[in-house]
């Protein structure tokens, strides 16, 4: 298996794709374009041309930043490509995020176990996770 690591933006639709085989929600196409593309740090993975895999950074690139869309298609997942792109996100973190910036990232169970090796704690019962959907 030769899997390309990449920092690209993969197109909306193969975007949505990856999100639905994964089992997380479809986004609208136009706000899948605009998130995309305003993303911090990206990785993607690729078989031959398929997008297989992805994660992405967002925030303000200053004082708080969220891990999203860690994703890996089904018939990949077990062969340690969800660990791969954490550690390319970690990479990234840790060599340009500021000193006392926050972190965050809302994880799927059993996920939460893959997170944890990358040294995320859950915040509870200090703070909670919350969320609002349009």
């Amino acid at each position: 298996m030769s899997i390309a690591v990449l920092y690209e933006v993969p197109n909306a639709q193969e975007y949505n794709n990856l999100r639905i085989i994964s089992g997380l929600s479809p986004k609208d196409e136009t706000a899948s374009e605009t998130g995309l593309k305003n993303s911090i740090f990206m990785v993607t993975l690729r078989d031959s041309d398929k997008l297989i895999g992805m994660g992405r950074v967002i925030g303000d690139k200053g004082c708080f930043y969220q891990i999203v869309d860690i994703a890996v298609a089904p018939q990949y997942q077990g062969k340690g490509l969800g660990k791969q792109i954490m550690s390319e996100i970690n990479m990234y973190l840790e060599n340009h995020v500021p000193k006392d910036s926050y972190v965050s990232l809302i994880a799927d169970v059993p996920a939460d176990k893959l997170y944890e090796r990358f040294g995320f704690e859950y915040s509870a019962p200090r703070s909670v996770g919350m969320a609002k959907r349009y």
